[in-house]
C-alpha cells in the first residue's frame, strides 16, 4: 500500500468526523465508522455500534447551537491495514438554550481504524479530554 496515500486517508477520516458533526450532517459522520465501533470516554458506559454511537451524538446534539470541532496533525502508525491515530481537538460548542454561553473542549482523539472494502473506518475512538471550559462574558456575550 502507499503510506503517503493512507495518511491523508486517514487524515480524511477525521475531517469528515468534524464536518459531519459540525454540520449536522449525521449521514456523512456515520459513514466514518465500522459497523461495529466501539466508543470510549464520551460518557460514563462505552457504546458499541455506529446505530448506537450515531443515535447518541444525535441526541447529544440537541444542547448546543453551532459548534467547530478543529483537529491539530495527525499522528499515524499504519500497520498493513490496521492503524491508530492520535489527533488533538478543541472543539468549540455555543449552548442552544443559552447562545452566549461557550463550551470549549481541549482533547486528545485516540482512534484504531481498519481498511475495511477498500476504506478506512474507525473501529475504536476514545476521548482522552484535557479539559473542558463553559464561559459567558460579564456583558451577557460569548467569549
Amino acid at each position: 500500500m502507499d503510506y503517503v496515500a493512507d495518511r491523508i486517508a486517514l487524515t480524511d477520516v477525521m475531517l469528515t468526523y468534524a464536518k459531519g458533526v459540525d454540520q449536522r450532517d449525521l449521514a456523512l459522520y456515520a459513514s466514518v465508522f465500522a459497523e461495529d465501533v466501539e466508543i470510549v470516554g464520551f460518557g460514563d458506559k462505552t457504546v458499541h455500534g455506529r446505530d448506537a454511537w450515531v443515535a447518541y451524538v444525535e441526541e447529544a446534539l440537541q444542547a448546543f447551537g453551532p459548534t467547530q470541532h478543529m483537529l491539530g496533525p495527525q499522528l499515524a502508525t499504519i500497520d498493513g491495514d490496521a492503524a491508530h491515530c492520535r489527533t488533538d481537538v478543541q472543539a468549540l460548542h455555543f449552548m442552544k438554550d443559552a447562545p452566549k454561553r461557550t463550551l470549549t473542549l481541549w482533547a486528545t482523539y485516540n482512534t484504531d481504524m481498519k481498511r475495511i472494502g477498500g476504506a478506512w473506518k474507525i473501529v475504536r475512538h476514545e476521548l482522552e479530554s484535557r479539559g473542558i471550559r463553559v464561559q459567558e462574558d460579564a456583558d451577557g456575550d460569548a467569549a
